[in-house]
């Protein structure tokens, strides 16, 4: 069985927000909601300063915080490695939210806490997901972690990607950095 992940090459990204824009709208998001945020960085001295644009998304984790405190186990991960929610267990308690170390957990206007699932219908995820699908430098990769030939892997080989923090949890999400 597949077991999904994503490369987000921060090198590549523009900050044009078409990701965060696709996810909303496949997702029926209002605008104020999105599972994607942006944390944008400086580094450097003038007149060598670097801006970086680090788009932040659920990190599909394994042993994932947020579904082992939901008391109600709405929160759960999928034998391939999604972490989802069924809306009809979510009693809105906001433990998920509390217990995500990357604050992507979002209260819908519904009361329900949900989150980037993959564009995950029926099974399965989109191929590709929206976000992918819509990047307009191709900074985004989808794909099997579990196939040494994926596209992913050859990508996080090429590029050297790394979680954004492994010291947080074991993230599915690899970063170009």
């Amino acid at each position: 069985m597949a077991r999904y992940g994503m490369l987000i090459n921060t090198k590549k990204c523009v900050g044009c927000y078409a990701c965060r824009v696709a996810c909303q709208m496949i997702n029926g998001l209002d605008s104020d909601k999105a599972f994607i945020h942006y944390e944008e960085l400086e580094t450097g001295t003038y007149p060598s300063v670097y801006a970086e644009n680090v788009p932040v998304q659920c990190m599909h984790c394994e042993n994932a915080p947020c579904a082992s405190v939901c008391p109600t186990h709405a929160t759960y991960t999928t034998d391939s490695g999604v972490v989802l929610v069924e809306e009809e267990k979510c009693i809105g308690c906001k433990y998920c939210m509390a217990a995500c170390p990357y604050g992507v957990r979002v209260q819908l206007h519904s009361g329900v806490v949900e989150k980037c699932r993959f564009c995950w219908y029926e099974g399965e995820p989109g191929n590709p997901p929206a976000c992918v699908g819509t990047c307009i430098t191709g900074a985004r990769v989808f794909g099997d972690l579990d196939d040494p030939n994926s596209e992913i892997n050859q990508a996080i080989a090429r590029y050297h990607a790394q979680p954004l923090a492994d010291n947080l949890t074991a993230s599915k999400i690899y970063y170009v950095r």
